[in-house]
């Protein structure tokens, strides 16, 4: 486990380079992110090529979160995790639930605790101090310094190691040229992509040459084996078999759309390996790209990602967007989540103010207000059980500047620590729309209720133009 201090010490420019310079040793590698960060295990696959998803203590029961541990760990050499926040930042900052070291406990893996020493001398030593009295199980083995130079953590690291009895594996110097800057990590565009893989090769070499990457290696050897079967891991994460009964969902694969490109490429891989589970063939295609949509679909998901910075190329798409409104007009099942739920929308105004006509099935306008909008985890429950079996709730969070002029009153969401609520999405028994991105491991029902409302369609959908037809 790769964790910090607080946010912003450098925890993901560091576990990138871990990963870039484990990568050159021919180690078949695994990553993933504490915590419900679409960027990081987007970017991990992306730029460095290596399967990742995410751990959330929040999201997912501890045996879940172990069970997506060893899912697909065959073949696997070494786990990486980054932390995310301060090592003990949990639910609403104070509890320890959703924290880093809470993830970490669950999984009995050692942490690499990354400080940003830049200004300090023996400060530091305090500093650590005081997180290892807190480390009551006993799981922080080392620290990695960063932004301070060779010649200090030469001088520190015995002082540390002689007090402290934690290992220093050594330091990152500062470079202003090193550090990510977290949107840009979602985009897809080749120029940056090629950027921050120039970055990253930077980072891997101060890595090479001030960090004991072996030591970490043997570290990683020390962990605590964990063991589960195969049905237990898919009835920890699928729970029951899929769907009705009578719809076979597991034996006959329904063709879904999913949008994927640069404005939509918000995805937890879990979610869509759950789709996939209970019968969904998941069809990418391109709403900035493309001019229609697949052909004999039977349902449609537009998720999070950036439409705001695409407006305008979404807007000139006026065949995409018709073929849309067209396909959800007709009743074809559809999902859609932040910026998919935007992407409906009559239209979408930028933060420059620029206006761009979006859909237009719902009825309302989105617009940037300047400052992040119901931000944080969240559980909700309907108004009315539609996806969801009656009492029970589905957990996730939201993560966007932009507000709608119709949020939608379907659902009830409430944080987990200070219970404040507020209405939210709109539904019917085949759509859900709203800002919520939610974890389908929480409640697996609700996947199921989507793809049987798929399954439901009387007829497949074939696709000419903008125009769709009952095959």
């Amino acid at each position: 486990m790769i964790a910090a201090v607080k946010s912003g010490s450098g925890k993901t420019t560091i576990t990138c380079a871990l990963l870039k310079q484990l990568q050159k040793r021919g180690k078949n590698l695994l990553s993933f992110k504490c915590g419900p960060d679409f960027i990081d295990p987007m970017f991990h696959e992306q730029i460095l090529q290596i399967p990742s998803r995410n751990l959330d203590s929040y999201f997912s029961s501890e045996e879940q979160v172990r069970a997506l541990f060893l899912l697909d760990q065959s073949g696997s050499q070494i786990s990486v995790v980054e932390g995310v926040m301060g090592l003990y930042d949990g639910l609403g900052g104070i509890r320890e639930e959703g924290s880093t070291y809470h993830l970490a406990g669950i999984l009995q893996i050692p942490i690499v605790l990354v400080v940003d020493a830049h200004g300090m001398g023996r400060s530091v030593i305090a500093l650590l101090a005081g997180f290892l009295q807190y480390d009551r199980r006993h799981l922080i083995h080392g620290v990695i310094l960063n932004r301070t130079s060779k010649m200090f953590c030469a001088s520190i690291a015995p002082e540390i190691e002689r007090e402290l009895g934690i290992k220093v594996y050594g330091c990152v110097p500062g470079q202003k040229e090193l550090n990510l800057k977290s949107r840009h990590l979602g985009l897809v565009m080749p120029e940056e992509i090629e950027t921050v893989e120039n970055t990253l090769a930077r980072a891997g070499m101060l890595m090479e040459e001030n960090v004991d990457i072996d030591g970490i290696l043997a570290l990683a050897e020390s962990a605590e084996e964990m063991e589960m079967s195969e049905s237990q891991i898919n009835k920890s994460l699928y729970g029951e078999p899929c769907g009705d009964q009578n719809l076979e969902c597991e034996t006959k694969k329904i063709r879904i759309a999913i949008a994927r490109d640069e404005a939509f490429c918000f995805y937890y891989r879990d979610n869509l390996k759950i789709l996939e589970h209970f019968g969904a063939e998941l069809v990418p295609f391109s709403p900035l790209h493309d001019r229609k949509l697949p052909e004999h679909i039977r349902g449609l998901i537009l998720g999070g990602g950036y439409p705001e910075l695409y407006g305008e190329e979404l807007s000139e798409n006026k065949e995409m967007r018709e073929a849309v409104a067209a396909a959800i007009r007709g009743g074809l099942p559809s999902f859609a989540e932040c910026g998919g739920f935007m992407y409906l929308h009559e239209n979408l105004t930028d933060e420059h103010a620029q206006t761009y006509p979006m859909v237009g099935v719902i009825p309302a306008d989105v617009s940037y207000v300047g400052r992040l909008v119901r931000f944080g985890y969240m559980e909700l429950a309907e108004k009315i059980p539609m996806f969801l079996p009656e009492h029970t709730g589905i957990r996730g969070h939201e993560f966007h500047y932009y507000d709608s002029t119709a949020n939608g009153t379907d659902c009830l969401a409430k944080k987990p620590v200070t219970g404040r609520a507020w209405e939210c999405v709109q539904e019917e028994r085949n759509h859900f729309w709203g800002f919520p991105h939610l974890y389908y491991a929480s409640n697996t029902a609700f996947a199921k209720h989507f793809i049987d409302e798929c399954l439901r369609r009387p007829a497949l959908w074939a696709n000419t133009g903008s125009a769709l037809h009952l095959k």
